[in-house]
C-alpha cells in the first residue's frame, strides 16, 4: 500500500509536520559546511551512510561537501517493523573498504537510544579509523546515550518521526519533510 501524499497509509496517519522540507535543507547545507571546515583532503574523508534511514540525508550531504570523500554503507538494525528500538543491534552489512589511518563520518539518520553507535564506532575505530565522527540528522537527547554527536541537525522530540528517510514498516520514507505518527 502507498501511503498518499498527505501521509496517510491505510489507518495510520502523520499526525503533524515536525520538520518541514525547506528547514531540512537549510539546515543539511549549514552542516555541509562545518563538514567541509573540519576535514583537510589528506583526511582522506570516508563518509559512511546507516542504511536504510539515513540514505536520503546523506545524499544530499554528500552533494554539499566541497572535500573529496568516499562513500559506503552500514547496515544495522534495532527496530524491525516496531516504534520502540529493541536495544539489540544487529550489524547486516558492514564496509569492505580499508579504514586504515582514514577519517570516517558516520552519518546516522536518529539518535534514539544510542545502542547502535555504541557497538558501531569503537568497532570502526578498532579497524584503524584515525578519527571518527558521528553527523546525526536528528538527536532525541535521551541521557542514556554515551557517544558523542559532533554534529546534528535537530534537536527531535521524544516520539516516533518518519519521512525524508525515517520510516514505520518500510512505510513513508519518501515523505520529503519529518513528521510525527504520534
Amino acid at each position: 500500500m502507498t501511503p498518499e501524499p498527505d501521509g496517510r497509509l491505510g489507518d495510520r496517519v502523520v499526525e503533524r509536520v515536525v520538520f518541514p522540507e525547506a528547514e531540512i535543507d537549510r539546515r543539511v547545507g549549514e552542516l555541509a559546511r562545518e563538514i567541509s571546515a573540519a576535514y583537510r583532503p589528506s583526511d582522506r574523508l570516508l563518509v559512511l551512510g546507516l542504511l536504510k534511514g539515513s540514505f536520503l540525508f546523506m545524499a544530499d550531504l554528500v552533494r554539499r561537501i566541497t572535500l573529496p570523500l568516499h562513500v559506503d554503507f552500514l547496515v544495522a538494525s534495532s527496530y524491525g517493523a516496531g516504534t520502540v528500538s529493541s536495544g539489540e543491534v544487529r550489524l547486516l552489512y558492514e564496509p569492505r573498504v580499508d579504514l586504515g589511518g582514514r577519517a570516517v563520518l558516520l552519518v546516522e539518520d536518529i539518535v534514539d537510544s544510542g545502542a547502535t553507535l555504541e557497538r558501531l564506532v569503537p568497532m570502526l575505530r578498532e579497524r584503524g579509523a584515525a578519527r571518527v565522527d558521528v553527523c546525526a540528522l536528528l538527536h532525541k537527547r535521551l541521557p542514556s546515550v554515551g557517544v558523542a554527536v559532533r554534529w546534528v541537525g535537530f534537536d527531535a522530540p521524544n516520539s516516533f518521526l518518519v519521512g525524508y528517510g525515517l520510516d514505520h514498516a518500510e512505510d513513508f520514507r519518501h515523505l520529503p519533510y519529518i513528521a510525527s505518527l504520534e
